[in-house]
């Protein structure tokens, strides 16, 4: 019975691995890129529209 109690107790106390932190970071970093690239691509679209309508009669 120790041996399952130790076990857990070192499961419990076991720090590797990524932390809620890290993932926050990880997803706020995703959310930048996301961002970044629908402006970028919003821009292109958007010039993209007005050459058209510009070419309409």
């Amino acid at each position: 019975m120790k041996t399952y109690l130790r076990k857990i107790m070192a499961f419990i106390n076991d720090e590797e691995g990524a932390s809620a932190i890290e993932y926050a970071l990880l997803v706020a970093l995703i959310a930048l890129a996301i961002t970044v690239g629908a402006t970028t691509l919003g821009g292109k679209i958007n010039n993209m529209f007005t050459n058209a309508a510009g070419k309409l009669p």
